[in-house]
């Protein structure tokens, strides 16, 4: 008995794969969660209640139930009505579309926060509503969530394990797989969690220096 960290070197590629999934996944959901974000802060602001209500209700739905679920209810169900997703895929937007609800909050509290007299300031201008709000609005609202955006992309880059569930080699699954066949669960997701930790570190510099930018260029 005890710890004996000798056996993960062993078995660092699979770890190092299982890396590698982690953050592709969080790569593309998080892609689909900036632009769905937008997308759905539009229709929610300025659509017509035909596209608003059924983006209301689909944000009402993800907010109020558990990721697990949705990723379950993507995966699992979507193939009884005929809709085959790969488990790699069904994980991205599962959690592309979580957090997409979440960031769609967000923008369209920032649009609102935005001074009307640019609204007329544009208008004057001669720009319709719709390249007012692409060239002069939506800009700024997207810069002044990047901050807590972030915080969702962090917290997009935890929730990720949870596509495990559905057989995605992502870091939790390769720990896992490791463990079955050394037992050493707490060496392994130990190690896990370093790997988390460091990823992390990078994501968060990454913000950091991409909110420099965007302060320096106001």
């Amino acid at each position: 008995m005890g710890l004996d960290f000798s056996v993960v070197p062993s078995y660092f590629s699979v770890l190092l794969m299982g890396a590698g999934w982690t953050i592709a996944i969080t790569a593309c959901a998080g892609i689909i969660s900036f632009f769905g974000g937008i997308i759905f802060a539009i229709i929610a602001l300025y659509g017509h209640w035909t596209l608003r209500l059924p983006v209301r209700a689909f944000a009402w739905l993800f907010m109020g139930t558990p990721l697990l679920l949705q990723l379950f209810l993507i995966y699992f169900g979507l193939i009884q009505v005929g809709i085959d997703l790969p488990a790699f895929v069904a994980g991205v937007i599962g959690l592309g579309l979580h957090f997409a609800v979440y960031n769609s909050e967000l923008i369209q509290a920032s649009i609102l926060a935005v001074d009307k007299g640019q609204y007329e300031g544009a208008r004057t201008l001669g720009l319709s509503r719709g390249q007012t709000l692409r060239r002069i609005v939506i800009p700024q609202a997207v810069r002044a969530v990047i901050p807590p955006m972030g915080n969702n992309m962090i917290a997009l880059l935890k929730d990720s394990a949870l596509v495990s569930v559905i057989g995605v080699m992502e870091l939790t699954l390769a720990a896992q797989q490791a463990i079955s066949r050394t037992y050493r669960p707490f060496e392994f997701y130990l190690a896990v969690a370093f790997c988390y930790y460091i990823i992390n570190l990078a994501l968060e510099a990454g913000l950091r220096h991409l909110e420099r930018r965007i302060a320096a260029s106001r």
